[in-house]
């Protein structure tokens, strides 16, 4: 895990209300059978044998999350955004164009950093093609052989259209459920990348830089964390780009 120093960070985060995150369902954790002893520290109690996260350090966590891609973006650093659960794909696409941030929400490609060498040219190959077939440099070539080019920018989409604006490898992950999203976590710990992440009870926090404790799986707890690191995000990259 990649140490982040807090106290460095700009206090730009808005106060969350713990109401809001009550009303998005971000309090509820997981069975009490399927939790990870190391979230202990993040949860309130017990109810009905579903673990309950204590929201005031929820939205505290919350917070640093938001100041820390404020800092990233005011940097003119990037964060890659994960979420490939049905529940989180399109929150993350949306909030990450929205934000003009990087995203993966299809599938993590095994590589995209310990290999970016090759991942970096591919994503060139995927924009070289698309620029070619719209300014007609492929005119002369057979019918067959543009089909074949237009299935391999199509191929190349699924896994590289969310990175399309990122140059090298990246600075920091938002990852959500990283249990889920094992591949992404164990490549950023080996190349010292942070990682932040939505985290559920039962997923192991100890490959995380930030954690943010809350509900991976419903759909207003993913939208309601998600939106506000992208905001963060968005208010540090507007510094940047003064």
């Amino acid at each position: 895990m990649t140490k982040i120093d807090f106290s460095k960070l700009p206090e730009k985060a808005p106060e969350y209300d713990l109401r809001e995150l009550l009303e998005a369902g971000c309090h509820f954790g997981h069975h009490t059978k399927k939790w990870h002893p190391m979230m202990a520290e993040w949860i309130h109690m017990e109810k009905d044998k579903i673990h309950i996260f204590d929201l005031a350090k929820t939205a505290s966590q919350l917070q640093l999350a938001y100041n820390y891609a404020y800092d990233l973006g005011a940097k003119g650093k990037s964060l890659v955004m994960i979420g490939t659960k049905r529940q989180a794909k399109e929150i993350v696409k949306e909030a990450a164009i929205e934000a003009e941030m990087p995203y993966i929400n299809s599938r993590w490609l095994g590589g995209t950093i310990t290999n970016w060498q090759q991942i970096g040219k591919s994503l060139k190959r995927m924009l070289e093609i698309e620029k070619g077939l719209k300014e007609g440099a492929y005119k002369n070539l057979t019918k067959f052989e543009r089909v074949q080019l237009d299935k391999e920018a199509n191929k190349l989409a699924r896994f590289f259209d969310g990175l399309r604006q990122l140059k090298s490898s990246p600075d920091a992950l938002f990852v959500i459920d990283p249990k889920r999203e094992k591949i992404p976590v164990t490549e950023a710990n080996l190349n010292d990348i942070p990682v932040m992440a939505l985290v559920d009870s039962n997923a192991d926090p100890r490959e995380i830089s930030l954690v943010i404790p809350a509900n991976d799986d419903a759909v207003g707890s993913i939208e309601l964390i998600v939106k506000a690191v992208a905001a963060g995000y968005k208010e540090g990259k507007k510094v940047n780009k003064k």
